[in-house]
């Protein structure tokens, strides 16, 4: 699998690691290194077209949801400027409409997170003709569900009421999940 990514790009292992959230895209950045790629940072979908267009990366890991825009425009412009880069796109916002979009514009896959640094690379070094494997260990629906729910109470500030009239639910109810811990 990893030798048949090697031969289309040749030696170049450069990655290109767009995401918002400065401790996993460390983390992310140093597990990637430990597997042989140069990872560059970046934290904004401006930094994200300057290294696309300045030193297009032979691999890119790109958040779908920046501060200051939409990483797809990122995946535009690294296919602009280098046809056969490999692109995953990663999300907390799993939904069939975003994957189709990131796909039609050049994405190799498109990952939900929390994905950690195997999945990534398995995407990346994945050929054409690989079908990925069903997740080990994948979450439950409850979860998932936990997941969204934390996140947008972490988007509106803590505030509860906001949170709940985001999420179309009742305050009351709202506070009942979020005083109870997280389901496996």
């Amino acid at each position: 699998m990893e030798e048949a990514a090697a031969r289309d790009l040749g030696p170049d292992r450069t990655l290109l690691i767009l995401d918002d959230d400065e401790p996993f895209r460390r983390r992310l950045a140093r597990a990637m290194e430990k597997r042989g790629f140069e990872p560059v940072m970046a934290e904004s979908v401006s930094e994200g077209l300057q290294v696309a267009r300045q030193s297009p990366p032979a691999y890119a890991v790109i958040d779908l949801r920046l501060e200051d825009g939409n990483g797809l425009d990122v995946v535009e412009a690294l296919r602009e400027a280098r046809p056969e880069a490999r692109v995953v796109v990663l999300t907390g916002y799993g939904a069939i409409a975003t994957a189709v979009a990131a796909v039609k514009i050049g994405a190799t896959d498109y990952l939900s997170k929390p994905a950690d640094a195997d999945d990534v690379e398995a995407a990346l070094l994945a050929s054409a003709a690989d079908k990925p494997l069903p997740p080990e260990n994948p979450m439950s629906a409850d979860r998932v569900r936990w997941e969204h729910i934390q996140r947008v109470f972490e988007l509106c500030d803590r505030n509860v009421s906001e949170t709940a009239r985001r999420l179309n639910m009742h305050r009351r109810t709202l506070q009942r999940i979020l005083a109870k811990r997280s389901p496996r």
